[in-house]
């Protein structure tokens, strides 16, 4: 390890300085900075106006399941501060890529919402669509591990509806109080600023292991949900429950979902690694290129509805944003198709300037008391003002409604409207009283009348006690590839992790969710399991009840969820999958004639492979211009590969270890192989291949069967049951 420097080795209220750097001109500014070194270590917590902080872990709300108080001074500081911690670029979701398109209904929810879009199934709704990582700066990596984010702006008749949400059902927190202490904890490490869109490091672990209601969301962050194969293949959530209110003013509870049609899909990690290093916009590509292509992205709206006499028959509380709603008790139900068909011509002026926000809604939409929630509703406003400029962020036209917009706000940075008239109040007769407030009869927006009646407090209703549960659930839920791939991801970031202790306290943590998954990560560290998994307890407000923080231990109603589960997600199209297509001079014109007809028939984008970028001639004379030479292509950005026969291609390929190397690596990730019998015993002999076929992989004469058999393994995406016996040294 290395040495500290002398200057930061003691920090205190006093700054310890070393003579010789004071006495060396070079280390100055080191001097100065020294002044204004502050440490925390053994110091009680105050708000930055010097008052003694007694909780600083619970909102101050209206009952213990009550909405969110806004004289909550100490709630607002913490996260104005948080907000305006970054500028220019998002605090969190930075980095992201963003589409327009529409929205269509399959049918009227009259039953349930007055809202004017989810009620006309004769017209389309314009959307901007942005997709992001979370935890990165603008300039990280796509294939970062990390939750992605999934906003829709849908742009209404009745104003602007912003469904924010993320490719994850649930969330780290369950209290908005926490967020910034969460972001802070997963964000680079402040004394150096290492790891950049990582969590695998200390200050994120250590959070985790004091907050066992994150046991639920590291379940799902250390699974494939959390690398995927591209954003159509990623299912979205609303994460928290909101509520739908019909004309009669009738509330139901609903959760929303985004189905991709295309199935959900994942890369494994070690792809996701060496991705990030030869396309580091991987994603952003993709989403680009499908739609350029005309292959557009498509997701299915699901709503889980439930009748809010309902709200209290579940194992879990409704308002608790670090759980889900298994679709066994509640089953989805599909209503509507979302399509990106459009590029943004400018990627700043739209998807780095839109500006999402929860408290966007219409009538008919309405929130709920999650603390969660609660806290946003404040939060997305107060970033706006900051990373866009001030208070008219709203008339930047990537976020203007497609309805004219008309009340009595005035002035203010980057104002647009030229408001003419005497008159900015409300009410006044020398206009006539305009603007006019609507009734609620003519679409004006009233709030669910919900009845509240509760004392102040800052807490947790028993009913948010449960953590461990639903994280069990999702284990359980899924396939044997898909466990080993969480015990991987968690071996990996643990290993990370450098103070023991931290790790220790995570294997207590996995112990209370599986003792297998415990067991393994334990082996994996070269740790002894903790002797008792029992909650840590070490996060205790001054004065405050312990047993908001400890865990009941009760197990999920149901065992199993499939669709917790991506084993049995959709398998059955290659729309804007890539295959390779690897061939040298002397290929088969006919095979390459026939691969690539039938792969743009079924909507897939061919690449040609090749060792130069210099047109190759075929068997027959003809020449094809490749898209890649083998110096800048690599298997890990393609879904599948097709190795064109000839003997003399074959020869050429074998030849070249960059060529033989992408064969490999598309076998040890169990993707699609087509190899053209014609002459290819002399190329496998050269790979790691077993020459005995399995379900991805095919020696054949590539014709109409073997084409057909190719397409349904790619559309397969991974044979994972394979993944064993294909660790080849690739």
């Amino acid at each position: 390890m290395a040495k500290k420097d002398k200057t930061t080795a003691k920090r205190g209220t006093e700054p310890v300085v070393d003579k010789h750097a004071v006495e060396n001109p070079s280390n100055e500014k080191v001097e100065q900075l020294a002044a204004f070194e502050v440490s925390d270590s053994g110091k009680e917590m105050t708000t930055n106006h010097g008052i003694k902080i007694n909780d600083d872990h619970n909102s101050l709300k209206a009952g213990d399941r009550g909405a969110t108080l806004l004289e909550d001074f100490i709630l607002r500081e913490k996260i104005t501060h948080f907000d305006h911690e970054r500028i220019p670029e998002r605090v969190v979701h930075a980095r992201g890529a963003g589409a327009h398109g529409t929205f269509k209904l399959y049918k009227s929810l009259s039953k349930y919402t007055r809202a004017a879009f989810l009620n006309n199934t004769e017209e389309e709704t314009p959307v901007f669509v942005r997709f992001s990582t979370v935890a990165g700066s603008r300039g990280s990596t796509d294939l970062a591990r990390d939750v992605r984010g999934f906003a829709v702006k849908f742009y209404t008749k009745e104003g602007n509806f912003d469904l924010v949400g993320n490719n994850v059902p649930v969330f780290f927190i369950q209290d908005a109080m926490k967020f910034p202490d969460l972001i802070h904890a997963v964000k680079p490490e402040p004394d150096n600023e290492i790891p950049q869109a990582q969590s695998a490091h200390d200050t994120f672990w250590d959070f985790i292991s004091t907050a066992p209601e994150s046991a639920h969301m590291i379940m799902w962050a250390m699974s494939d949900r959390a690398l995927p194969r591209s954003y159509s293949m990623m299912e979205g959530f609303g994460v928290h429950t909101f509520r739908l209110v019909n004309n009669e003013g009738k509330s139901h509870f609903v959760k929303f979902h985004w189905k991709p049609l295309l199935g959900v899909h994942a890369v494994s990690w070690d792809e996701a690694q060496k991705i990030s290093g030869r396309d580091p916009d991987f994603h952003r590509r993709d989403l680009w290129d499908s739609i350029e292509s005309g292959a557009y992205p498509e997701w299915e709206l699901g709503l889980q509805i439930i009748p809010e006499e309902d709200e209290h028959k579940f194992d879990f509380d409704l308002l608790d944003p670090t759980k889900l709603v298994p679709e066994e008790l509640v089953p989805v139900e599909i209503v509507g198709k979302l399509t990106l068909n459009r590029n943004p011509q400018n990627y700043f002026s739209e998807t780095e300037q839109v500006a999402f926000h929860v408290g966007h809604i219409v009538p008919g939409i309405d929130f709920t008391n999650d603390p969660l929630m609660q806290g946003r509703l404040f939060s997305y406003t107060d970033t706006q003002l900051i990373r866009l400029g001030g208070p008219n962020f709203q008339e930047i036209p990537i976020n203007r409604p497609i309805i004219p917009v008309h009340n009595n706000q005035r002035d203010g940075f980057m104002r647009q409207a030229i408001n003419v008239g005497k008159t900015a109040y409300s009410p006044n007769l020398i206009a006539d009283n305009a603007p006019a407030q609507v009734k609620e009869s003519d679409g004006g927006f009233t709030s669910y009348n919900e009845r509240i009646d509760a004392k102040k407090v800052r807490g947790r209703s028993e009913s948010f006690l449960d953590h461990y549960s639903q994280a069990q659930l999702f284990y359980n839920s899924q396939s044997t590839p898909e466990k080993n791939h969480i015990v991987n991801a968690l071996t990996f970031e643990l290993s990370k992790v450098k103070q023991i202790a931290i790790r220790e306290r995570i294997l207590m943590l996995l112990g209370n969710i599986n003792e297998d998954l415990q067991r393994q990560v334990a082996d994996n560290l070269g740790l002894e399991i903790p002797s008792s998994n029992t909650d840590l307890n070490l996060v205790v407000p001054a004065d405050g009840d312990i047993k908001l923080h400890q865990s009941k231990q009760p197990t999920s109603s149901i065992e199993r969820s499939e669709a917790l589960s991506m084993e049995k997600t959709k398998k059955e199209s290659i729309k804007s999958r890539q295959i390779a297509v690897l061939l040298a001079d002397g290929f088969i014109a006919e095979s390459l004639t026939s691969i690539q007809q039938k792969i743009e028939q079924e909507n897939g984008l061919i690449q040609i492979i090749a060792p130069s970028l210099r047109a190759v001639k075929s068997n027959n004379g003809s020449t094809v211009q490749p898209d890649q030479a083998f110096l800048t292509a690599d298997a890990v950005l393609f879904d599948a590969v097709c190795v064109l026969g000839g003997e003399d291609s074959f020869a050429t390929l074998a030849s070249i270890p960059d060529a033989v190397q992408f064969v490999n690596d598309t076998y040890k990730h169990c993707k699609a192989i087509l190899l053209d019998k014609d002459g290819s015993q002399k190329f496998i002999q050269t790979t790691h291949l077993d020459s005995k076929n399995d379900d991805a992989f095919f020696i054949s004469k590539i014709d109409k069967e073997s084409i057909n058999r190719f397409i349904k393994a790619i559309a397969a995406h991974r044979v994972w049951h394979l993944e064993d016996k294909r660790l080849v040294p690739a």
